[in-house]
């Protein structure tokens, strides 16, 4: 007799056991995992990193907005809650938590609110907010790159050629 159960435990015999902590959300990153077609999981991996490369580009981005005081704080701050609303949700779609987390932080105090959702008419502490969530998501993405694709124990492995 075939149970609903065994096809569960089978499941789990074919998912590699997802050690990323509070990182990613698991149950997220496992659907993206069951659309590979193969064991070398090219097409997860290459989801994984265009979006590596997509947060260091908008990392830049971000930086750069931060750090160009000839345009006025609200045009900026504008311009730093889109970046972050962007991020957050190519973060959000790969169960990336920590990254989204910051993200929204970003989103927020570029709409000049705090991350309870009340206003921060200061546009100076919603600049330096914004600065600090910068340094959380730059560490987090690093920390999770290297979680994934460092080659003695990433995720990711390194595949002969």
């Amino acid at each position: 007799m075939h149970s609903h159960y065994d096809d569960d435990m089978e499941d789990q015999d074919i998912m590699p056991a997802l050690n990323f902590e509070e990182h990613v959300d698991n149950g997220i990153f496992e659907q993206i995992l069951e659309m590979d077609d193969d064991d070398k999981r090219e097409f997860s991996k290459s989801l994984v990193t265009n979006f590596f490369d997509q947060a260091e580009e908008t990392f830049v981005k971000i930086e750069e907005v931060l750090n160009n005081n000839k345009v006025d704080d609200a045009k900026r701050l504008e311009t730093l809650s889109s970046l972050g609303h962007f991020l957050k949700g190519s973060s959000a779609t790969l169960g990336f938590n920590k990254i989204r987390d910051s993200c929204q932080i970003i989103q927020q105090y570029g709409h000049k609110l705090n991350v309870d959702g009340s206003a921060e008419p200061n546009e100076q502490v919603c600049l330096d907010k914004i600065k600090g969530a910068l340094e959380t998501a730059r560490n987090d993405k690093d920390e999770l790159a290297y979680k994934m694709f460092n080659k003695i124990d990433g995720f990711f492995k390194p595949h002969d050629e």
